[in-house]
């Protein structure tokens, strides 16, 4: 559910925590691709050479990343995600 905007800019005060859960999740979201681009950068997910997976392994590297990468959030990631809530969250403009 989208918050429901009042004159003035306004945000109607029921939908807050609605408002609240989406940031976090759009917060957390935004830390995920950033952790799973710098796993990229490390090098993690490429192919080691003769005995690697070929073309496939490549081709789904990406989703491995993105998993772990989903998982390091979870379990606190690097604080990325808190400081978009909370700059979003200060924002208070309605916008999701």
């Amino acid at each position: 559910m989208l918050p429901i905007n009042l004159p003035g800019g306004q945000i109607n005060p029921a939908a807050a925590p609605d408002r609240e859960v989406q940031l976090r999740e759009a917060a957390q979201a935004l830390e995920a691709t950033f952790l799973a681009e710098m796993l990229k950068s490390a090098g993690l997910g490429e192919t080691r050479g003769g005995f690697g997976g070929g073309p496939g392994e490549d081709q789904f590297a990406s989703f491995l990343r993105q998993a772990q990468a989903e998982e390091m959030v979870k379990a606190g990631g690097i604080g990325l995600a808190e400081r978009l809530f909370e700059a979003l969250k200060e924002r208070g403009d309605g916008v999701v």
